[in-house]
């Protein structure tokens, strides 16, 4: 069988067939995360509450923050202090396809969080009901 034509494929290729790499992580998609944090006033954060495939518990998310890890990691520490709770960090795309994380801290806390980064100079606004 020297027929080697590709029949189906998934995943991002390149020229060739081949899987297209993110040169500095070397994933494909990329999972690298935001180069550098933007300026707290430029960035439009929501907060939400969520209860949606998380067995009825209720988690209250903040995002897009277009932040590099370590500040992330500083503000979601802050929030879990204010608020006396868990919480998590996770990485998605925000609507303009630019790297960002997503804090999610656990418990009802939109009014709390949405008052603590409007302090911190944030132009923080609560989403959904």
């Amino acid at each position: 069988m020297s027929d080697k034509r590709v029949v189906y494929q998934t995943g991002p290729r390149g020229p060739g067939g081949s899987v297209t790499r993110c040169p500095r992580c070397g994933g494909a998609p990329c999972h690298c995360g935001p180069q550098k944090s933007l300026d707290a006033r430029s960035q439009q954060v929501r907060v939400r509450r969520e209860k949606a495939g998380r067995a009825g518990k209720t988690v209250t998310t903040l995002g897009p923050l277009q932040l590099v890890r370590d500040d992330a990691q500083a503000l979601l520490a802050d929030l879990k202090k204010l608020c006396g709770s868990g919480g998590t960090l996770r990485e998605d795309k925000a609507p303009d396809g630019r790297p960002c994380f997503v804090l999610e801290v656990q418990g009802d806390h939109a009014d709390r969080l949405v008052t603590e980064l409007v302090s911190r100079g944030y132009p923080a606004k609560r989403a959904g009901g």
